[in-house]
């Protein structure tokens, strides 16, 4: 099969690694991709957001089967255009992508089919916001509703915090107000929530509109800076298995959010294809949604990739097709952990172009792998391009054997325009050490 990958992000390697090991894939070709992508791919240039040229590229070149990676061309419709047109594409449908780029309608759904989650208000003014703030205290949690690159969420401490991330969400600035807003949202929009306990997890099924195939379990580190401080990102690293996430909470999960979900969006039209993202909050009374997103985690996805040991493509044909009823997936019982390098800077400004030495010498080390996420190659070298630039993933019998493996390959990288945190694992660790 002739294979078309969109993205050219850590997870959209990370995909292209394991799409180019299955026997069904020909030729795997991967727009707009990045320096180490077009190590095992062949990276053209296209303007995701033209479908019109998305489609006749696949014409052009007999592409058998679309995988969409980010969660902003799925928004848009691009999985509609792709298959009005005959094209055979992976993802959910514009109307069923709103699980992602518009929270007040993932909140809404959850509340009129009793899915758990946390009590909130959706505000369209700053002013009645700041009220229920006022009225509710701190902390509490705000969200814009659109789509904000994983960075537009606000845990606010104090009522002075929240009143700020307000501000910053109803104005035009960058930072906090939603990166796009979908068609069904008529205006900036913004979902205030209480603050859920607990600690969170990453939670992956494969649909096809009426059956859901669970995947291995992860956990992500959204905070900047070691011990969980700092601004939120969109991933400072991640690891699977996640021990929180045992056969009763994965039950659970799957019983109570999952599957009604699924049957919700089916009765409203809008049945559910793709890989849905849950994330959870594990509380005292169980897990507890706390968003929705409509595609692979990243850096979840680099940890799930290196411990699937079944061939992806089928699963991902199975969901567009709404085979999976019979479907099943085997697992590494190893571990598999991923750090994030990122440039000097991330999340806010960070400057691009700085030379990435020494990755020949991280990768070449065992059990390692190294998935770029924002690189380019620039008079032969590998340089940054972005502000998560590389994904460096150890594997190992245990989640420390895999966190000291990751650790050593990025002691080999030399990079001083980056940083990563270096405690990555560290609930799971604790968990383990506890346990002896």
């Amino acid at each position: 099969m002739n294979i078309l990958l969109l993205g050219s992000g850590g997870r959209e390697h990370a995909l292209a690694w394991a799409l180019s090991a299955s026997p069904l894939t020909a030729r795997l070709i991967c727009a707009p991709g990045n320096a180490g992508i077009a190590q095992i791919a062949e990276c053209v240039a296209l303007d995701v957001g033209n479908h019109e040229a998305v489609i006749a590229f696949c014409r052009q070149n007999a592409v058998d089967f679309v995988v969409i990676g980010p969660e902003a061309p799925l928004v848009a419709g691009l999985v509609d255009d792709l298959e009005a047109a005959g094209i055979k594409a992976f993802g959910p449908s514009q109307w069923a992508a709103r699980l992602e780029g518009s929270k007040g309608f993932t909140k809404d759904l959850c509340k009129a089919n009793n899915i758990p989650t946390a009590a909130y208000q959706r505000f369209k003014q700053a002013g009645p916001a700041k009220e229920y703030v006022r009225a509710k205290g701190a902390p509490i949690v705000v969200k814009a509703d659109g789509l904000a690159a994983g960075k537009g969420v606000v845990v606010a401490e104090t009522v002075a915090e929240a009143e700020a991330a307000i501000d910053m969400m109803f104005g035009s600035g960058p930072g906090g107000a939603p990166a796009s807003t979908p068609t069904s949202t008529p205006a900036w929009e913004i979902v205030i929530e209480d603050c859920l306990v607990g600690e969170e997890a990453s939670f992956f099924a494969l649909c096809d509109g009426e059956t859901a195939l669970p995947l291995a379990s992860a956990q992500d580190h959204k905070r900047a800076f070691d011990g969980d401080k700092g601004p939120n990102t969109g991933g400072m690293g991640a690891y699977s298995p996640a021990p929180v996430m045992t056969d009763e909470i994965t039950r659970r999960t799957m019983d109570e959010i999952v599957t009604p979900t699924l049957r919700a969006m089916k009765a409203i039209g809008a049945p559910y294809k793709g890989v849905l993202f849950a994330g959870l909050m594990i509380t005292a009374q169980g897990p507890q949604l706390i968003e929705y997103n409509v595609r692979f985690g990243d850096p979840e996805c680099q940890v799930l990739m290196l411990r699937l040991m079944s061939d992806l493509l089928p699963a991902l044909i199975a969901a567009r097709d709404g085979q999976l009823r019979n479907f099943d997936l085997r697992w590494y019982p190893r571990a598999a952990l991923t750090v994030v390098m990122a440039a000097n800077g991330y999340p806010g400004d960070y400057e691009k172009g700085s030379v990435i030495g020494g990755l020949a010498q991280a990768a070449g080390l065992p059990d390692v792998e190294i998935f770029h996420a924002g690189t380019k190659l620039s008079d032969g070298k590998i340089v940054a391009n972005g502000g998560r630039v590389l994904d460096v993933c150890g594997t190992g019998s245990t989640i420390r054997e895999a966190q000291q493996r990751a650790y050593a390959a990025i002691d080999a990288i030399d990079w001083p325009g980056g940083f990563c945190r270096r405690d990555i694992g560290w609930r799971a660790i604790a968990r383990d050490i506890a346990k002896r």
